[in-house]
């Protein structure tokens, strides 16, 4: 009984459930940044270098003739996707870029307390005090 209490009261911090917000918006966002990547990044790339769709890039490696990515899966051909594997780079890096532009905000609002000056040295305290007391009695 006491292991689910435990968790109860580990699930209902609030680190958790930003944990699992982050986690949520995160795939949500995997899905914006893919369709970006494959429908509107590559096309224009692949036009410029000459009619090529990067997600249909492979070596066959079963010698087998296939015309496509989806053709050779439904054999179930080995095949080396290596457009797939750009188009997934190309995605790991608009993500890793966007996570950098957050962070960098977040930090840039995220500001520190000044650190407290270093107490001066005690035979700078005693000039001070006795600066005080002279300036004290030509009042």
């Amino acid at each position: 009984m006491s292991m689910i209490k435990e968790f109860k009261e580990f699930a209902s911090r609030g680190n958790v459930v930003d944990l699992a917000v982050g986690v949520i918006i995160g795939g949500a966002f995997g899905k914006i940044v893919s369709s970006l990547v494959n429908d509107v990044v590559m096309p224009p790339i692949g036009l410029i270098l000459g009619k090529v769709d990067f997600s249909n890039l492979f070596i066959n490696l079963s010698g087998k003739d296939v015309a496509s990515v989806a053709d050779a899966k439904k054999a179930g051909l080995a095949t080396l996707n290596y457009g797939l594997f750009l188009n997934t780079t190309i995605e790991f890096l608009i993500v890793a870029f966007a996570v950098f532009l957050l962070v960098k905000q977040v930090n840039r609002y995220k500001k520190e307390a000044p650190a407290a000056p270093p107490e001066p040295p005690a035979d700078v305290k005693l000039l001070t005090e006795i600066r005080d007391l002279l300036a004290a009695q030509k009042k």
